[in-house]
Order: structure tokens, then C-alpha cells, then sequence
């Protein structure tokens, strides 16, 4: 099989790339290579950029340096593969009220790009959508010491409402995305899913502020680095390891099944911050130490999925619960350190 995975040197799209290499698969990854994230972390950006593409090129990987957002470029590298994971995109919240552009451009073109190769090559295509999708409403209910802080049983399914709330350009962006990946399954019969993603953590993954928040707490706590707390600490997400979600792409190649998922850890890995704070300090044998800051624009406070769908349609569950994947984080950012580290000059 032929996988072509856009964003491959992304913290998910290397994963996807390793998974299918590693099953002996032909494995493309096709990243711009852009470091807006990365810039903003602290961490030695040059390095951590180019970290994941030289670990890929390791495995046999082939690397192509280009962007979702030239569709010519993407047609030719789709040419003879039997599966596109797009997982290229604009994550961050801050990022996406800064540089709507950037945000619109690759999140909505980027994404449209992606279907339109897929439909015109007839590939089945996976895309990286966001429970962002869905809004916060439920910042506007909860208040302190009441809901924020229980664990919902059944968690929200994807026949919730969405953009509820206050929403950002990266609200506009995934969402329009996800849309347009129903649009083209329901005029054009094309075999894609839009995978609307929890928080997703795991080895390689360069968390800063701005995105990726269990891997910042981890980095940060490694390094002995102090690390802020946007809101109470108290919010609750449902957390879920890269290499399940590997696991659900493939899922979605193996049955076929069309339409929208939840992919997420569910009910059974919500965690609030404070707790993967405790986590860490259990790990590390030192607690961090942790600096307070008002809630950000947009944040989301509370949030478990609903899984059950994937669960019946895809036949995928995820495997790993986060003190697991954290401990596997923390042991990876451990033999990494000079990845992270900028040197002084």
C-alpha cells in the first residue's frame, strides 16, 4: 500500500508516517516545513523542526517538502497512492486571531486542496478536524466549583450542536473543513472521514503554550522550566495518545465507513490540568512549579467525547490512558533534551 500523509514531520503526521512504514507500507510525508509554532515555544526550533524529518527519513519514509495549499504539487505526489491522512494544519488558537490568513489558508484551502486530489485521483482520504468544532458554549454555564469539574458519563456525540460560544478564526477554519469533507462525501461519494480530534499528546510532539498543552506541562517539567496555568487548572479534557489515533486511520481505511468522528480518549482518560500536574510530579518526583494566568480568549474549559461511534462503525478503541502515555512522553523528552535546549551563543 502507498500512504501519503500530509504534515508528515508534524507531531501527528510523523506518527501516521512511522505506523504505515513500520507495517512495510510505501509511506510519503509532505510537509511545508514551516516553524509558527515552533518559534513561539523557547525550545531550539531549528532542530526540533527538522528532528521528525530526519527520524522519518530514517525509517525510509520519502520526504517531499511542499505545501496542501498548491494543488498541482499535491496531485502529482498523490499520483498512484491508496490513502491520504491529512493531517497538515493550523492548530493554535493564538496563532489563528493573529494570522487569520495563515489560518484560513490552510485550514480551509489546504483541507479543500486535500478532497479535491483525493476525489479527482479516486482515493480514500482521513482529515484531522478539532472538537473545537463544537464551540464553548459551556463556558458560559459553568461556573466555579459546579460541572466544569464532573465527569460526564456518556460525554458529546457528533450529533451535538456546533460553533457555539465565542469562537476564533481557528473555530471558522476547522469547522469549515469538516464541512466541506461531509460536502464532498455526500456530492461526490468520496470515501473520507473528518475525525474531530481530542487532545492529542505523545512522543515528538514539540508542545508550547499555544497548542499541545500535556506535552508543554511535560517538556516544562523536565526541564525544570516554570509552566502557566491559562483559567483554574480545574478544566477537564479527555486525552488521547498519537499512536490511537494511528490506529483509527487505519480503522477508517480498513471498513470504509463515510461521515464524522469523535476520536478521542472518552470518558475513561478525562483528566483536568492539575491532575496531569500530579501526574507529573508522581513521574518526575518533583511537582512543577506552575504559574497562574486569566483564561484566553476562546479556551475551551470542559470537554470529554463521545466515542461510541467510532466505536461501532470503525471497530476502534483506544488503548492507552494517560499516565501511561505520559510516562512514555516524559521518557522520550528525557533522551531528547538537546532538542529542546537552545544553545547559548
Amino acid at each position: 500500500m502507498k500512504v501519503l500523509v500530509t504534515g508528515g514531520c508534524g507531531f501527528l503526521g510523523s506518527h501516521v508516517c512511522e505506523f504505515y512504514a513500520r507495517k512495510g507500507d510505501e509511506v510519503i510525508s509532505y510537509d511545508n516545513m514551516t516553524k509558527h509554532e515552533l518559534e513561539r515555544t523557547g525550545f531550539a526550533a531549528e532542530e526540533a523542526r527538522n528532528y521528525n524529518w530526519d527520524y522519518l527519513k530514517s525509517l525510509g519514509v520519502k520526504m517531499v517538502k511542499a505545501d496542501v495549499r498548491n494543488l498541482e504539487q499535491l496531485l502529482d505526489h498523490c499520483e498512484g497512492c491508496d490513502y491520504i491522512v491529512h493531517t497538515a494544519a493550523q492548530p493554535a488558537m493564538t496563532i489563528s486571531w493573529e494570522d487569520p490568513l495563515l489560518d484560513v489558508t490552510t485550514n480551509v484551502i489546504g483541507t479543500f486542496n486535500v478532497l479535491e486530489a483525493a476525489r479527482k485521483l479516486k482515493i480514500p482520504v482521513a482529515c484531522c478536524a478539532t472538537v473545537h468544532v463544537y464551540g464553548n458554549k459551556i463556558n458560559e454555564t459553568l461556573k466555579e466549583g459546579d460541572k466544569r469539574y464532573i465527569r460526564e458519563p456518556e460525554g458529546i456525540d457528533e450529533k451535538h450542536p456546533t460553533l457555539e460560544g465565542t469562537l476564533t478564526p481557528l473555530h471558522a477554519s476547522k469547522a469549515a473543513g469538516d464541512i466541506y469533507v461531509k460536502t464532498f462525501i455526500d456530492t461526490y461519494k468520496l470515501e473520507a472521514a473528518s475525525f474531530r480530534l481530542t487532545g492529542i499528546y505523545g512522543t515528538r510532539q514539540f508542545g508550547g503554550e499555544d497548542h499541545g498543552w500535556v506535552a508543554n506541562f511535560s517538556i516544562r517539567s523536565v526541564l525544570g522550566w516554570p509552566l502557566t496555568i491559562f483559567g483554574t487548572g480545574k478544566q477537564v479534557r479527555d486525552i488521547i495518545y498519537a499512536t490511537d489515533v494511528c490506529e483509527a486511520f487505519d480503522a477508517f481505511y480498513r471498513t470504509r465507513k463515510p461521515g464524522i468522528y469523535n476520536i478521542g480518549g472518552g470518558p475513561a482518560t478525562a483528566i483536568s490540568l492539575l491532575e496531569c500536574i500530579d501526574i507529573l510530579e508522581e513521574i518526575n518526583g518533583k511537582r512543577p512549579e506552575v504559574r497562574f494566568a486569566p483564561d484566553r480568549h476562546g479556551d475551551l474549559r470542559y470537554f470529554i467525547c463521545n466515542i461510541d461511534k467510532a466505536k461501532q462503525q470503525l471497530n476502534w478503541t483506544p488503548k492507552i490512558m494517560p499516565r501511561e502515555g505520559i510516562e512514555k512522553l516524559i521518557d522520550w523528552i528525557k533522551d531528547n533534551k538537546h532538542v529542546l535546549i537552545k544553545e547559548e551563543k
